[in-house]
């Protein structure tokens, strides 16, 4: 069912609240000790239905009701959201975390949304993995470090989710859990009251299991959303060079097969040489990274240093090698870099950059949340990038990219709907037989 089809049965009441909220506390029941995607919470369900009675109190009628009315959404857990701790994957005091609430959970409350829970992230939004699996194969990861919500989304345990990226924590755990995730251009939806990793270029995403949950929540989340219409295919280009390298033979042939479903469809392809100096922007965006992260940190590193995981503490001594002539330089190549790739959109008649969204499938393995490499160019330079699932590879989802031009979302999320009608939405069935009603 697409997540148009339950937002609007749950609007007007055709599928009653309680009744939903039940369905998907038994799913949560089946289903959650094993994913593990969510911070845990003493009284979650009595809680929920103690906020949907208020909703069905303060929207009687369906006219009245907010666009996400009832509809759980999960927050991954460097957000603060009233009434929740805010821990971050850390073991820190809660208490030092605190901040005011976030401007996009009180978007998302405002739109009617029921906050059905934190998710697990990675230690402070960076690489040191939590508990979550893979809801594909409880041996793999399912990505970071938006992790939980990644997996909660495909386990069908709430139908949208919050995270972040700094480099690839939304598109990349979209891709291994067979989701949909999109991160908007950068500053498109204000990072207050979240814990930065490196505020130059965190940016707040979400996943869905299909792109109309994506505009659905872009709709909630960016003031200024105007949907796109236009029945134009995109030409689509393939960034060639170093960058593609980084791939292994898993990712390969999947995106060319995708390339080629996508050919037989009308679409334009191109293959333009692409970041030359590509290993030099990859050191730039991780020091920026580094330092930023530092800073961040430094307050807390002094006074908790023991208590942070090793691969965070790594990065925090990393950074604090950094000048801060250093970090103003490298935060100059993100405008740099947004302008070349303007500039060749503009030389190629690109609309649009197609890519694999990792390396390849999920890893095996719980110790790491996978390479964010494929994401790290789009990111760097702000662009809006869409995860769309493609299909399956030994029996682990793999992932087509679209990047779009600077501040153009709402074309890319248009062009990413039509683009995901040409794949199977079968492809899932599998999951949906073990995991429905909700999916």
């Amino acid at each position: 069912m697409k997540s148009t089809t339950i937002v609007k049965n749950l609007r007007s009441g055709e599928w009653p609240l309680p009744e939903y909220l039940h369905e998907l506390e038994n799913r949560f029941a089946e289903i959650e000790p094993n994913v593990l995607a969510f911070v845990s919470e003493d009284e979650r369900w009595a809680r929920l239905y103690r906020e949907a009675n208020d909703l069905l109190r303060r929207y009687p009628t369906p006219d009245s009701r907010p666009p996400l009315f009832g509809v759980p959404v999960a927050i991954k857990d460097i957000f603060h959201i009233e009434g929740f701790e805010t821990r971050a994957g850390s073991l820190l005091p809660p208490e030092e975390l605190t901040l005011p609430e976030a401007s996009a959970a009180k978007r998302l409350k405002d739109a009617g949304a029921l906050i059905i829970g934190k998710t697990v992230t990675a230690e402070f939004a960076y690489i040191a993995p939590g508990p979550t699996r893979n809801p594909h194969h409880w041996e793999h990861t399912p990505g970071g470090s938006s992790s939980g919500s990644a997996a909660a989304v495909a386990a069908g345990l709430c139908l949208l989710a919050l995270g972040t990226q700094t480099v690839g924590s939304i598109n990349r755990p979209a891709a291994f859990c067979g989701v949909c995730g999109f991160k908007p251009s950068y500053g498109r939806v204000p990072t207050d009251g979240v814990i930065p990793l490196a505020p130059s270029a965190d940016h707040i995403g979400w996943f869905a299991p299909d792109v109309d949950g994506i505009e659905l929540i872009a709709q909630a989340l960016v003031t200024d959303w105007k949907s796109f219409s236009s029945n134009k295919r995109p030409k689509l280009g393939i960034p060639n060079g170093p960058y593609f390298d980084h791939l292994t033979k898993d990712a390969r042939l999947p995106f060319q097969e995708t390339c080629e479903i996508l050919r037989r469809a009308g679409y334009v392809l191109a293959d333009v040489p692409a970041f030359p100096d590509f290993e030099e922007l990859y050191r730039w965006h991780h020091l920026l990274v580094a330092g930023e992260a530092a800073r961040v940190h430094e307050h807390w590193y002094r006074k908790y240093k023991l208590l942070y995981r090793p691969e965070t503490s790594e990065l925090i001594e990393r950074g604090l090698k950094a000048s801060a002539s250093e970090l103003e330089a490298v935060r100059a190549v993100r405008q740099r870099q947004r302008e070349y790739l303007a500039g060749l959109m503009q030389r190629y008649g690109i609309d649009a950059w197609i890519s694999p969204s990792a390396t390849g499938p999920a890893p095996h393995g719980l110790n790491s949340t996978g390479d964010s490499v494929m994401q790290l160019p789009w990111t760097q330079a702000g662009l809006p990038l869409l995860n769309i699932p493609t299909g399956f590879l030994s029996g682990m989802p793999v992932g087509l990219q679209i990047a779009g031009p600077w501040g153009k979302d709402e074309a890319l999320v248009r062009w990413g709907e039509n683009i995901e009608s040409l794949f199977d939405p079968k492809q899932n069935a599998h999951l949906e037989d073990n995991f429905s009603p909700v999916a």
